[in-house]
């Protein structure tokens, strides 16, 4: 009995060692740096349950806990739950500095921890108003396409019922906003405010002076006076007000000299990477190898990433690259523009393949060089196909004379089968080429392209005028992301009839694989817009006519 009983004891403590394991918990700030006297969000998001409740006393040294908020959500995927907890708190730093945010014990796990930049308070203006705006960009003389923060700050310290803001208006500029609002308190001139910031990326496409106009914001506040009616059918009183940010000016810098490259690429950081699908570069003639090459470039938007599918071919392989994959993540510190591009390699013959270097340059804004990030060369080995065995000669039995008979029987019933398949194969090809005959003959849809928010066709225009092969690309690429979500020369060139279709094709050919030296010339890009006959994209009956809120109630 005492030996069940030890071995029933042993088993659950081995059953149980597995699903134990230390908590994922994760740490963030709402934005970094912040102000002193400002306060902002710690969040703390568990993967899971802890061993126990949060102990935030060590926090109390260096910052004071305004509030804190707890909750949890679990999903199901794939038939499996996960449970997700976070811990909000609204702290406000006592002391300037680069401040340590210590690890936070949930019993016997911890977070790791962080750091936060507190800088001094921002200078007093003397304006006691009690709803302003202010503005700020950063850096004030960026390089030609390259990113641009602009930063939007909302002061109150009264209630505000409904308010609507004007988007950032620059001339021959690409605006993108980051994320969400993020709402603090401050202080001005020893006077409490709710601030809500506000940020967006924008990238001028044009060297020389670039304005950034005012900013208005239009809000119903309360008022303090009584309500008009007493009873059932009384309500607080409002009023409108409307208050208005300074402009800001950009001093555009050209493409330095020293960047000799034919593709201008600015960033403050850029990484290329790529990824095999098997470990040994070792295979066999017919056997695909897939590559895939991924680059990223924090504060650059899609469309100044270069295409890499050119740069990678080489004779002897078979090639066949996928649509690259494109996509923005907005950080409160800037956009970071990734691609991801896919090939498979195929050989017909066996022997070595040499894939050489790819490089790309690209400039750092951050310490004003040009760099280069690069993949060096690799070589495949491709050897022979397998060879199919022979079979030795067979000695038949009577009784398997029956079965090859039964085979032959069944190959003919296939060998119909397959002429079916054939037949019908073959008329599908006639109905088609027939119903493919009738749509190319049926007049396209006439219609106007319509001016989409956040493209200007003067930019366009321009650039066709000066023969700027970049330039264009990034307003036809702002074009037709916003007219039909595409994020590539290719793509747009897909949805749209010749000879503008012709013309987008030509470009992208002159950007990534030039001839003879010859200049790209935009005259015939340009009359081949205004006369392409698109519809306009279909409007979402959920889409607002007017300013977008900047509090929702």
């Amino acid at each position: 009995m005492m030996i069940f009983r030890l071995t029933l004891a042993f088993l659950t403590l081995w059953l149980w060692l597995p699903t134990a394991h230390a908590t994922d918990i994760q740490v963030r700030t709402d934005r970094n740096p912040v102000a002193i006297n400002e306060s902002f969000k710690l969040t703390f998001t568990a993967d899971g349950k802890p061993d126990d409740e949060p102990d935030f006393s060590p926090l109390e040294q260096q910052f004071d806990i305004i509030s804190q908020q707890h909750g949890s959500s679990t999903s199901w995927v794939n038939g499996k739950s996960s449970r997700t907890q976070q811990w909000v708190l609204r702290v406000m730093a006592k002391a300037e500095g680069n401040i340590l945010i210590p690890p936070i014990a949930f019993g016997s796990d911890s977070s790791p921890p962080s750091a936060i930049q507190v800088v001094e308070q921002a200078q007093a203006t003397g304006n006691r108003d009690e709803i302003f705006l202010r503005v700020e960009a950063s850096p004030e003389q960026p390089w030609v396409q390259s990113q641009v923060l602009y930063t939007l700050k909302l002061f109150r310290r009264i209630q505000i019922t409904q308010a609507s803001l004007d988007e950032p208006d620059v001339k021959d500029a690409i605006v993108e906003r980051l994320g969400e609002d993020s709402t603090y308190m401050t202080q001005v001139d020893g006077i409490d405010y709710w601030v809500t910031e506000r940020k967006y990326a924008i990238f001028p496409q044009q060297a020389g002076i670039v304005s950034i106009a005012p900013l208005t914001l239009t809000a119903e506040v309360i008022t303090d006076h009584q309500p008009r009616f007493n009873g059932f059918f009384s309500r607080q009183n409002t009023e409108t007000r409307r208050v208005q940010s300074q402009a800001l000016t950009l001093t555009v810098k050209p493409i330095p000299e020293v960047f000799k490259a034919p593709h201008w690429l600015s960033a403050t950081s850029l990484q290329l990477t790529e990824r095999w699908s098997t470990q040994v570069m070792e295979v066999k003639v017919g056997e695909p190898l897939t590559r895939t090459l991924s680059l990223s470039a924090k504060g650059a938007s899609v469309g100044q990433l270069p295409e890499l599918v050119g740069q990678t071919r080489i004779d002897g392989l078979k090639t066949y690259p996928d649509q690259p994959v494109l996509r923005e993540d907005q950080q409160p510190d800037g956009l970071i523009a990734r691609r991801e591009e896919k090939l498979a390699y195929i050989a017909s013959h066996p022997g070595h393949y040499t894939l050489p270097e790819l490089a790309i340059p690209w400039f750092n804004t951050q310490t004003q060089r040009v760099e280069i990030a690069s993949i060096p060369a690799v070589t495949i080995t491709v050897l022979p196909a397998a060879a199919a065995p022979t079979s030795a000669p067979v000695v038949t039995e009577p009784t398997q004379i029956q079965t090859g008979l039964r085979d032959n029987a069944d190959a003919r019933l296939w060998q119909g089968v397959s002429a079916l398949l054939a037949a019908g194969w073959m008329v599908t090809l006639i109905v088609g080429g027939w119903c493919k005959r009738r749509m190319v003959a049926a007049p396209a849809p006439q219609g106007v392209a319509l001016p989409q928010p956040g493209f200007q066709a003067h930019a366009l225009q321009q650039a066709c005028q000066r023969n700027d092969g970049q330039a264009a690309k990034l307003a036809l690429l702002a074009w037709g992301k916003q007219t039909y979500g595409t994020h590539s020369l290719s793509e747009l060139a897909a949805h749209c009839d010749d000879p503008l279709s012709g013309h987008i094709e030509t470009l992208n050919r002159a950007l990534y694989a030039p001839e003879d030296g010859n200049e790209w010339n935009g005259d015939g890009l340009w009359l081949a817009f205004k006369a392409q006959p698109v519809l306009s994209r279909p409007r979402n009956l959920g889409e607002d006519d007017g300013l977008e809120p900047l509090f929702r109630l």
